[in-house]
């Protein structure tokens, strides 16, 4: 496991609110049940392409066990009621080498407020450091508010098969 396995920041979102971006963890799990828990039916949908409420055994393996070399993850977590809960999450998983796909999901009353962008630009470094040289992404192709995320972090637009979904992608 690498350095990657211990990464960990304080930062703001652009409202001020204080936030830590840090490597998920094992433990986290409760945590991010609860988040999924606290995001809407269609923000889910967004992310997964399905209509997604529930994660089988094998699905929650794949989120949880992550080796921080070919799938590496990074929790947000804010502080609400005296402790930190996860607010959102992204992650990038190696799918040839040297190119790696990313996904976000954000707590619906966290969305738009930099969040997405935040776990973007952290991914996109420690990628880079790890010697990703492209990530890709496959968005719903009414899911405005992550395309302009990443259109923002300089992804651009590739062709996609589905119709649906618009494929993008960034050199590093």
């Amino acid at each position: 496991m690498s350095q990657v396995a211990t990464y960990s920041v304080q930062t703001v979102l652009k409202d001020g609110t204080p936030i830590q971006i840090r490597a998920l963890r094992a433990s986290d799990e409760a945590d991010m049940l609860a988040a999924v828990a606290r995001t809407s039916p269609q923000s889910l949908q967004s992310r997964f392409f399905i209509l997604k409420r529930h994660f089988s055994e094998k699905e929650r393996a794949f989120f949880m066990d992550v080796d921080f070399s070919n799938h590496v993850a990074l929790a947000a977590l804010v502080e609400e009621q005296g402790r930190y809960a996860i607010i959102g999450g992204g992650r990038y998983v190696v799918v040839e080498p040297g190119r790696a796909e990313m996904a976000f999901v954000v707590v619906d009353a966290w969305q738009g407020r930099g969040v997405g962008s935040l776990l973007l630009r952290h991914l996109t470094n420690i990628a880079r450091e790890q010697g990703v040289r492209e990530l890709v992404a496959e968005v719903l192709s009414d899911n405005a508010s992550m395309r302009s995320v990443f259109a923002k972090a300089g992804f651009e637009l590739a062709r996609s098969d589905d119709p649906r979904t618009v494929h993008l992608s960034l050199s590093l």
